[in-house]
């Protein structure tokens, strides 16, 4: 009946926390400390019965998004002010991106949407998604640290004018899905057309190779 929280124990990071603290990495006392500083800090899971093999995806979906977010917020601290105006860069480039995503969500009107962003950088590919339901009635409903990954990936695409790039996928009762696009350009998102969607959705990211288009979507272009 108590309240229980699951984190992945990784045996290199409590290796390198354990040399770190100067613990005993073979004493249970040491694993306890790990554990709980995961816990309060770290990707977790709340326990509420499901089996390992449920468990064990979340986690690490949960972890990756994490490192991402946390990478991505680094890389934007790292920028520091503007040389010209004094403004901090990466707190300006969060706003614009916040921004975006708000009136993103505006825009797409009610339904179940589900949002891409990636960006590269110079050590890797940042990837956020983001999950919302707005009723025909009320705003967007979307989870708030989900919310604030998006918007850190997104601004590192403003912040280091990479060639990032937007997707959003809709769902509603009773009609096909629709999929809209957008690439960043000078810290906006310029649509893309309805063609340069279904060429992006129907390219095999890795080969090259056409894919086929999915039944019951339809390829849109990206809105203002």
């Amino acid at each position: 009946g108590v309240h229980t929280t699951i984190a992945l124990f990784d045996p290199e990071d409590y290796a390198e926390f354990c040399a770190e603290s100067g613990l005993d990495a073979d004493t249970g006392a040491s694993r306890s400390r790990f554990t709980a500083e995961i816990a309060a800090a770290g990707a977790t899971v709340a326990y509420t019965g499901q089996r390992l093999t449920d468990l064990i995806p979340l986690l690490v979906s949960r972890a990756v998004r994490r490192a991402t977010w946390e990478y991505a917020t680094l890389v934007l601290t790292d920028l520091g002010a503007c040389a010209d105006c004094g403004q901090d860069i990466g707190r300006a480039a969060i706003d614009r991106a916040s921004h975006l995503l708000t009136r993103l969500l505006e825009r797409a009107g009610p339904g179940t949407h589900h949002l891409v962003c990636s960006t590269p950088t110079e050590n890797d590919q940042l990837l956020a998604v983001l999950h919302t339901h707005r009723d025909p009635t009320g705003p967007a409903r979307l989870d708030t640290s989900e919310g604030a990954e998006f918007a850190t990936v997104l601004a590192v695409a403003i912040a280091l004018e990479k060639p990032g790039g937007v997707v959003l996928r809709t769902s509603a009762p009773d009609t096909p899905d629709r999929v809209h696009g957008w690439r960043l350009a000078h810290g906006a998102l310029a649509p893309l057309t309805a063609g340069e969607v279904f060429n992006a959705y129907c390219t095999d990211a890795e080969t090259g190779e056409p894919v086929s288009p999915e039944s019951g979507v339809e390829y849109c272009a990206g809105f203002d």
